[in-house]
């Protein structure tokens, strides 16, 4: 009887874990940090995704927090997929990548397969990589590219400075207080995710987007026109017939 009980209540705690996510993009930093509670941090939230039934997209490394939290999500039988630029993908600078990896040609196409393929976005700490990706994502999302959430995993108030100079920037008019909302911030694993799935887009913009398929195809014309090389024709002096 007690057996049961204990497999009923397990089960309705599976099902109370249960995500609305299909897979998150993590950005977080490719060292460990000083702080042993960021290392700690990155492994609960893998084991937190695997709990929830939710696969990790992230950018491919496997040293640093990027790689404890994409370890936690692979080793708990979760898919996880490594989106990482081809000049990125030497060993001595990312490690041994775990799950799918996808190569992809630059830094840009990185952000947009990782943006693509996540439901929603969570950034641990890091350093200037992490903050360009989450704030770039943040900026798709007041254009209205995409309604996705976006969560700060504030340990240890890493994030504090940064949410600071947001709400000041909202006090002096350069972020209005709708857009304001975009940022999901919280000092730990559960609580972030529980808001996470709990959002509702509340800023709304009424700009219509072209489809990716179009985008992407600009975009992959334009790359080549830089690599094309520039022919330089001299002109013919004074006097001298072309």
């Amino acid at each position: 009887m007690e057996r049961e009980v204990a497999m009923e209540v397990a089960a309705k705690e599976k099902e109370e874990k249960r995500s609305r996510f299909r897979r998150i993009c993590v950005y977080c930093g490719s060292q460990p940090g000083k702080k042993a509670s960021y290392r700690e941090a990155a492994i609960e939230l893998g084991k937190e995704l695997v709990e929830r039934g939710i696969d990790l997209v992230y950018g491919g490394g496997s040293i640093g927090l990027m790689g404890l939290v994409s370890h936690a999500v692979h080793d708990g039988g979760r898919h996880v997929l490594g989106v990482i630029p081809r000049p990125l993908m030497p060993r001595e600078l990312t490690g041994e990548p775990v799950g799918e990896v996808r190569a992809v040609s630059d830094m840009h196409e990185r952000k947009a397969e990782m943006a693509r393929e996540a439901d929603a976005f969570i950034a641990l700490p890091g350093g200037y990589g992490t903050l360009e990706e989450l704030l770039e994502v943040i900026t798709w999302s007041q254009l209205g590219i995409h309604k996705k959430p976006v969560g700060l995993l504030n340990v240890d108030g890493f994030y504090n400075s940064l949410l600071s100079f947001i709400d000041m920037a909202v006090d002096e008019g350069f972020i209005s207080q709708n857009a304001r909302s975009i940022i999901i911030a919280a000092p730990s694993v559960e609580e972030l995710i529980r808001k996470l799935e709990e959002y509702k887009a509340e800023y709304e913009v009424n700009l219509v987007w072209e489809t990716e398929q179009k985008l992407e195809l600009e975009s992959h014309l334009v790359w080549e026109a830089e690599q094309k090389p520039l022919n330089f024709v001299r002109e013919p002096e004074p006097g001298i017939a072309a």
